[in-house]
């Protein structure tokens, strides 16, 4: 299985090298489940994991950490850049291994938001915090200035938030989505300011439509919850907004927003134009639309054909999913990525 991985690897290196000539050295992965490639199993306490079986059956063979049966939208697009798999920062921090990779890091912890508070309490990495393990290390010249300089940053998170705000919150939803949007706004300020110049930014999918829904009081199990998509929706605005600004605010950064909600709701509305049978239920899970129990976990079952299900378990996609996500925000049009898609990104000239 190794060797098999490896030679995949190198395969996928010398097409895409020979196919775009990127100038993207590496790439730094901030943000939640959907991008996290094992760094929870690493936090002593955290309950937010996904290191057993059948996580990563579908690619790797056996669970990474990684929330989903295979590759991530990171790991797709670093496949895309010719780019090795980013380490996990925890792996790399709890290695002997006295470089750190130039292919870039993972700090995305699953479970973490926006927003400091949500899910402390399961010990997940805020992205606060992850923005000071990358600060860390490039105040002590553990990561070269100018390897930043050229690097992609992808930058996902606020799913949790929003499936927590009926948790309950005390902040009408308008008030709430203002908080999470000045925590992404400061984020992006100290990414820029630490040297970065090429930025990703992804909307949130549809929150509401996840099975995940159906451990919600009051949430439908026959379409999506409202609710929680108006939220998203007003989020994923204020996120396109920023990205709109970011070159006026700092010159020289080259920025796009990635519109994975209208993505996603195409597949759901045309399904099988994409493969997929099932696009309610998760593929492993039990309970009602499989959201209920996580899993791998006491009870859960396990459909025959994870490429058919847009959801892998209660609250992520499958890995053809992850796919296909990868592919509209690599070589997509406007209506997946704007202003211009990451295959473009890639081969523009940093100032």
């Amino acid at each position: 299985m190794e060797t098999r991985l490896l030679l995949v690897s190198v395969i996928l290196f010398l097409l895409a090298a020979s196919a775009i000539g990127s100038k993207i050295p590496a790439i730094f992965i901030f943000g939640d489940s959907l991008l996290d490639a094992g760094n929870n199993p690493y936090i002593p306490n955290c309950t937010v994991q996904a290191d057993f079986p059948p996580y990563g059956s579908s690619f790797f063979g056996r669970p990474t950490g990684r929330f989903t049966n295979g590759r991530t939208v990171a790991d797709f697009i670093s496949e895309y850049l010719g780019i090795p798999l980013q380490k996990p920062y925890m792996e790399v921090m709890n290695g002997t291994e006295k470089k750190f990779p130039a292919n870039g890091i993972n700090f995305a912890s699953a479970g973490s938001g926006v927003l400091p508070s949500t899910n402390t309490i399961s010990g997940v990495t805020a992205i606060q915090v992850q923005l000071q393990q990358f600060k860390s290390l490039v105040q002590k010249n553990q990561i070269d200035r100018k390897v930043v300089k050229d690097s992609l940053f992808l930058i996902e998170s606020g799913s949790n938030d929003i499936f927590s705000y009926f948790d309950p919150s005390t902040s009408t939803p308008e008030a709430y989505i203002q908080t999470m949007l000045g925590q992404i706004h400061n984020f992006v300020d100290n990414i820029v300011s630490l040297g970065a110049r090429c930025v990703a930014l992804f909307g949130l999918g549809p929150v509401g439509c996840a099975p995940a829904r159906s451990n919600l009081p009051g949430a439908p199990l026959g379409k999506c919850y409202d609710k929680l998509n108006k939220m998203v929706m007003k989020y994923n605005m204020g996120l396109q907004n920023l990205v709109n600004v970011l070159p006026r605010t700092h010159p020289g950064t080259i920025a796009v927003f990635g519109r994975v909600y209208e993505t996603i709701q195409t597949y759901r509305a045309h399904p099988t134009r994409y493969g997929f049978v099932d696009v309610e239920n998760a593929c492993c899970g039990s309970g009602k639309l499989g959201g209920q129990v996580q899993c791998g976990k006491v009870g859960y079952k396990l459909c025959k054909n994870p490429n058919e299900y847009l959801f892998w378990d209660y609250f992520h996609p499958s890995e053809r999913t992850c796919e296909l996500i990868s592919k509209a925000l690599w070589a997509g049009g406007p209506t997946s990525i704007m202003p211009f898609n990451l295959k473009r990104l890639a081969n523009m000239p940093v100032a």
